[in-house]
C-alpha cells in the first residue's frame, strides 16, 4: 500500500471526474466476472457506506473504463515507490487482468466518494493468498490494499476514514470473515498511521519477498471497542 497522505499526483484532481455514463445505444454490460462472485460474497452488489466525508462505494474495475485513470495514479512517484507499477498502460493492465481473469479471490476496485472515483483498492481473500504462508491465517481472512489517487485527497485524514468504513463494510457484508488485514511496507509510516487511526492494531512484522511489512489487523470482536 502506498502513502495515504503523501506526494504529488501527475494529473489535477478535477481531471479525474465522475465515472462516465454509458453512451446511448452502447452494448449492454458484459456478464459479471468472477470478481463479482462468491469468494468475496458478491462484492459488486454491496451498497455504499456512509462516511463523514460522504457516501463511499467500492466499484469493481472495468479495464476499458478505468485503465487510464489507474495508470496515471500508478505513475505518481509517491505511489510508484511502493506499488512498483509505474510505466505504460500495459504494465497496469497486466496487473489488473491477473485479478480480473482469476477466480475472484482478489477484486480490484475504484473507491468512489460522493460520486467521484478517487482511490484504488484491492479486496482479497488473505487466507487464499500467498500472504497466508507468512502468518497464522484463519478461514475467510480478508485483506485490503489501497492507494489514494489525488494529492488533494491526501494529508487530511481521509485515508483513515475510508479504511474504517471499508473494514466495517467487509465485516458487515462478509459474516464469515472475522478479521480484516493489511500488510503495508514498514517504511510507509503514513500508511501504518492511517490503519492505526482506522481501528486496526499492529500484530507483528512479517518478511515478504519484496518488503518487510507490518501486519495490521481489525478484529470483528473488537470493532465496537475502537
Amino acid at each position: 500500500m502506498p502513502p495515504t497522505d503523501a506526494g504529488p499526483t501527475p494529473a489535477p484532481d478535477a481531471a479525474l471526474g465522475p465515472l462516465p455514463a454509458p453512451h446511448p445505444g452502447a452494448a449492454p454490460p458484459a456478464a459479471p466476472t468472477p470478481a463479482a462472485g462468491p469468494l468475496l460474497d458478491h462484492l459488486a452488489g454491496w451498497p455504499p457506506a456512509d462516511t463523514p466525508a460522504g457516501p463511499f462505494a467500492l466499484v469493481p474495475v472495468e479495464l476499458d473504463r478505468d485503465l487510464d485513470r489507474i495508470t496515471a495514479w500508478m505513475n505518481d512517484p509517491a505511489v510508484a515507490a511502493f506499488w512498483e507499477l509505474a510505466g505504460p498502460p500495459e504494465t497496469t493492465a497486466a496487473h489488473l487482468r491477473a485479478q480480473l481473469d482469476g477466480d475472484g479471490r482478489s477484486v480490484p476496485c475504484l473507491g468512489v466518494l460522493d460520486g467521484v472515483p478517487m482511490s484504488y483498492w484491492e479486496i482479497y481473500r488473505a487466507d487464499l493468498d500467498r500472504l497466508a504462508g507468512y502468518y497464522r491465517a484463519r478461514p475467510h481472512d480478508t485483506g485490503i490494499h489501497l492507494l489514494i489517487g489525488g494529492s488533494g485527497d491526501r494529508g487530511r485524514g481521509l485515508g483513515a476514514i475510508l479504511l474504517r468504513a471499508t473494514a466495517d463494510l467487509l465485516l458487515d457484508r462478509r459474516p464469515r470473515c472475522g478479521r480484516v488485514l493489511a500488510e503495508p511496507d514498514l517504511r510507509n509510516t503514513a500508511s501504518v498511521a492511517a490503519f492505526l487511526s482506522a481501528g486496526f492494531h499492529y500484530a507483528e512484522e512479517i518478511d515478504l519477498p519484496e518488503k518487510r511489512a507490518a501486519l495490521m489487523v481489525r478484529d470483528r470482536a473488537h470493532r465496537h471497542l475502537l
